[in-house]
C-alpha cells in the first residue's frame, strides 16, 4: 500500500532540507531564488534571516497564516498515520522516525507562520501558481520546485509539466525539481519525454543524485538550465 493524497497538501520543508534536496551550495544561496509551490516551508524565512534573496509563490498564500496552519493541522495526523502504515516506503536517515518527521513539520510550519505576514508585506510570499507566473523574463537566477511537479503526476499531466517547466525557465536561468518519484514511488511515465523535449530545445538537462531521501527512491533532482 502506498500513500494516497487527493490533493496537494500543505507540508513544508526546512532550509536544511532544501539545501540537501537541491544540492545548494553557498554560491547558490547567494543567487536570486524563486521557490515555486513552497507552501508552508520555512526556507524563505530562514534564508531571509541570513540576508539572502528568496521569493516564494504559491496559491496557498491567498489565505492567512492561521488558515494555512489550520489546514495543516487537519491533514497532519492522517499523513503521519499513512506513513506509519507503509513502513517499507520510507528511508529513515534524515528523519529518524515518523514521530521525528512530524516534529520537524510542526517546527517548520510555525517558523513559516511567524514570518508569513511580514513576508507578504515585503513581497517575499506572493499568490500565484503554475503554469503561469507573474514575473518578468529572467528575473531569477534559480527556481526551485519541491514536492509538486512529478510527485503529483497522477493529478497533473505531461502538458501541464511541460508548460510549467517552460514558464519557470522563462523567469529564471536554472530550474531544479525534487523529487523524481510519484506518490506511488514510481518514476513518472512522462519524465523521459520531458527530458528529451528540453534537450531538443538546447537546454542543459541532467538528473543529479542528492543527499536527501525520505520516499524510498526519491533521492534525485532534475536540473534544467539555459546554456
Amino acid at each position: 500500500m502506498t500513500m494516497v493524497l487527493k490533493q496537494v497538501v500543505p507540508f513544508g520543508r526546512s532550509r536544511d532540507e532544501y539545501v540537501k534536496m537541491f544540492n545548494l551550495t553557498e554560491e547558490d544561496c547567494d543567487r536570486r531564488i524563486l521557490g515555486v509551490g513552497d507552501g508552508p516551508a520555512s526556507f524563505n524565512a530562514e534564508m531571509t534571516q541570513r540576508n539572502k534573496s528568496v521569493i516564494s509563490v504559491d496559491p496557498l498564500y491567498q489565505f492567512s497564516g492561521l488558515e494555512i496552519l489550520e489546514r495543516f493541522n487537519q491533514v497532519l495526523e492522517d499523513i503521519i498515520q499513512q506513513i506509519r502504515n507503509t513502513p517499507d516506503d520510507w528511508v529513515w536517515s534524515y528523519h529518524k522516525s515518523p514521530g521525528d518527521l512530524k516534529w520537524n513539520r510542526v517546527k517548520v510550519i510555525h517558523t513559516f507562520v511567524e514570518d508569513y505576514e511580514r513576508g507578504k508585506q515585503t513581497g517575499r510570499y506572493q499568490v500565484g501558481e503554475l503554469p503561469k507566473l507573474e514575473f518578468s523574463d529572467q528575473q531569477f537566477d534559480l527556481a526551485l520546485c519541491s514536492h509538486f511537479l512529478f510527485l503529483y503526476a497522477d493529478h497533473f499531466d505531461e502538458l501541464f509539466h511541460r508548460d510549467a517547466i517552460t514558464e519557470m525557465l522563462r523567469v529564471s536561468r536554472e530550474v531544479r525539481i525534487f523529487p523524481l518519484v510519484t506518490l506511488m514511488l514510481k518514476r513518472p511515465l512522462f519524465l523521459d519525454a520531458i527530458i528529451d523535449s528540453f534537450k531538443a530545445q538546447n537546454y542543459f538537462v541532467d538528473i543529479a543524485p542528492v543527499e536527501y531521501e525520505l520516499q524510498k527512491g526519491g533521492n534525485q533532482m532534475l536540473v534544467i538550465r539555459h546554456l
